[in-house]
């Protein structure tokens, strides 16, 4: 599995160019046999373990996609007991996951654990849209195929082995746009400029209050703009990205950023035009600590000697939660520097984070 994560790593996958390592993915699931392997119009890969059939199925998912822009060096590296590389853990090992299920169900060999005869079938899906601006879009269209029918929706991500994310992060992100006449930074000096507009309305979202609890936050995570060093600008932007584990605090938040928006553009001397335009959304969600599928899970990780930390998070299992449906997020190790060019996975926990997956889709049909 572990092998298998490093070649799907090697595979690149931005947010929107997932095809390629969806195309790895459905033929690596035919290879091994799966039943009704494809892939749909949006780019998400099925394939699935057939079951006796005397209970609903329970999909299993992980997401394609990596927050690593086209071009980025992809080299991994083991080291001991890590493997370092740029999207090992988020999420090639999720996705390597995938197959290690099957190869637990479906080898009379297997050493993991002791299989019993599955009461329903195992949908494995490999998503696209999980990252940046794919606002779950791949993972929407899961749940809009499956909709109320599975027993649980489980979300595989590679590096958060003792983690049960049973709450999905409300999520909302504005790119402020803003507009000037511009001109030359010495003969119109004093003309409004984009990017000293923008400056002054970002030092006003920093200064904007935040609750401690429940925890909120505001990042501004990229800003572009500007022709030259000896130009006023005339045209500058930020993303920003705005997150509360409450929906009525996210709400807050976002209208005191709408407000402030306007009120740059209604209240500028000059021809400045200042706007927000929403480019991405999280929908919230969760279950209640002591729902079944939470208790399950639990007693999984304690039986396995993990001690379960119930936790927030904004994953795939936000879209199912949203609608009022069972869905936990899960892992398969521990590791560190996610999204960063430092990236690592332990290899040590694999095995016992996949013997605790296949522990868990047991007991969630002994149910």
């Amino acid at each position: 599995m572990l092998d298998l994560a490093v070649q799907i790593q090697q595979i690149p996958a931005p947010t929107f160019h997932e095809t390629q390592r969806a195309i790895f993915i459905r033929n690596y699931f035919r290879d091994l046999g799966g039943s009704d392997t494809q892939m749909d119009d949006m780019g998400n890969v099925f394939s699935r373990i057939k079951g006796w059939g005397k209970k609903p199925p329970i999909v299993v998912s992980a997401h394609l996609d990596t927050v690593f822009p086209p071009g980025t060096d992809l080299t991994a590296r083991r080291t001991g007991e890590k493997i370092y590389g740029p999207g090992i853990g988020d999420n090639s090992l999720g996705l390597a996951g995938l197959c290690g299920l099957f190869w637990a169900f479906s080898l009379n060999d297997n050493k993991l654990s002791t299989i019993a005869d599955l009461d329903g079938d195992i949908w494995l899906v490999a998503n696209i849209g999980e990252e940046g601006l794919g606002n779950l879009q791949g993972m929407k269209a899961v749940v809009d195929r499956f909709g109320s029918d599975p027993l649980a929706y489980i979300v595989l991500e590679g590096m958060a082995l003792g983690q049960i994310y049973h709450r999905g992060l409300g999520v909302k992100r504005y790119r402020i746009s803003v507009n000037t006449k511009g001109g030359h930074s010495w003969v119109d000096f004093g003309k409004a400029s984009a990017i000293h507009e923008l400056a002054d309305i970002v030092v006003k979202f920093n200064a904007i209050p935040l609750p401690a609890a429940p925890r909120t936050t505001l990042n501004v995570g990229m800003i572009t703009g500007g022709t030259s060093v000896n130009t006023i600008a005339a045209n500058a932007s930020c993303e920003l990205d705005l997150r509360s584990e409450s929906s009525q605090e996210l709400t807050n938040l976002s209208d005191r950023v709408l407000k402030l928006v306007e009120d740059g553009h209604r209240n500028s001397k000059q021809a400045v035009n200042m706007k927000a335009e929403l480019i991405g959304e999280r929908p919230a969600g969760e279950l209640a600590e002591n729902h079944p599928l939470v208790n399950i899970c639990k007693q999984c990780y304690a039986a396995n000697g993990i001690h379960a930390k119930l936790n927030v998070g904004s994953t795939d299992a936000n879209e199912p939660l949203s609608r009022g449906l069972p869905a936990i997020c899960v892992g398969l190790t521990t590791g560190g520097g996610s999204h960063s060019m430092a990236e690592y996975l332990d290899t040590k926990p694999v095995s016992l984070g996949l013997r605790t997956l296949v522990d868990l889709i047991q007991a969630i049909y002994r149910v």
